[in-house]
């Protein structure tokens, strides 16, 4: 069965509950110490809770003086979908700290169990707030796309995830490399912007813009519209991550990831053990 969840819906957490998983995962990120889910404990949780969790944790980052790049939306393909058991996509934001430049090389060591993924971005030219966001509104809104690849990773032991899990987690968020080429979209058909991926120059999978929910351009519609709907807005130059375009792929100390896209070009990112 699927589930389709409002940002809006209640958690079934109270304050302080939330508040003690949130810091629960401060703490997993902070040590690169992996936690038992909270859904073990409490299967009943849901996307509602997760926000919970997530909009806490996020505060405590904050705090530290990290900022709000933009936003990543996960769970935008049907496959990935229909494991976690939901029918709508997932959000957390983009951590300034967590962002990477095209040949940058990236420590394994500030993950517990990354995985890449490729994935197009796009960058905002002019605010975007719900309800009502169409994806031709937020086609105008776009100043244009970029390459980029996904590090995923869970702060939850060997990611046995739910949805509460990875929706308290950032959505499941470790870091991103974006390329500084930013491709304007007008007369682009976005949803047949191939990539292909290489791992030390193997090619390890394919995809399409296809793969996020159809067209990554109805991925800003969507992040806007849930968004709104607990007062949040998409700012100028705001980065929007529209989903992996393929299955995720292990990573380790010594890889080269390549993402080659069509019209976007490339963004590459070396993985090696230290600081």
């Amino acid at each position: 069965m699927t589930t389709t969840v409002s940002a809006r819906t209640a958690s079934l957490l109270s304050d302080d509950e939330a508040q003690d998983k949130a810091r629960q995962l401060y703490e997993a990120r902070r040590t690169r110490v992996a936690i038992e889910p909270f859904t073990d404990a409490q299967p009943q949780l849901g996307m509602a809770d997760g926000y919970a969790v997530q909009s806490r944790l996020t505060r405590m980052i904050l705090a530290d003086g990290d900022t709000i790049a933009g936003y990543k939306v996960g769970l935008t393909s049907k496959p990935m979908q229909r494991l976690i058991g939901v029918s709508s996509p997932d959000y957390g934001p983009v951590l300034t700290s967590t962002l990477y430049g095209d040949h940058d090389e990236v420590p394994m060591s500030r993950f517990i169990q990354p995985k890449m993924e490729a994935e197009i971005v796009f960058v905002l030219g002019e605010g975007l707030q719900g309800p009502g966001v169409t994806a031709t509104r937020a086609a105008r809104a776009i100043a244009g796309a970029v390459a980029a690849v996904e590090i995923v990773d869970s702060r939850f032991a060997d990611w046995r995830i739910k949805l509460a899990d990875t929706v308290s987690d950032l959505a499941s968020n470790g870091a991103a490399a974006v390329a500084s080429r930013v491709v304007p979209i007008e007369g682009v058909d976005t949803r047949l912007i191939g990539m292909v991926l290489t791992r030390n120059g193997d090619v390890v999978d394919t995809g399409a813009g296809a793969a996020a929910l159809g067209d990554p351009v109805a991925v800003v519609a969507w992040l806007a519209n849930t968004l709104g709907e607990v007062g949040v807005a998409l700012q100028p130059g705001h980065l929007v991550m529209t989903g992996a375009l393929h299955a995720a792929v292990p990573m380790a100390a010594g890889d080269v990831f390549r993402a080659e896209f069509d019209r976007l070009g490339a963004i590459s990112l070396r993985v090696v053990a230290g600081q």
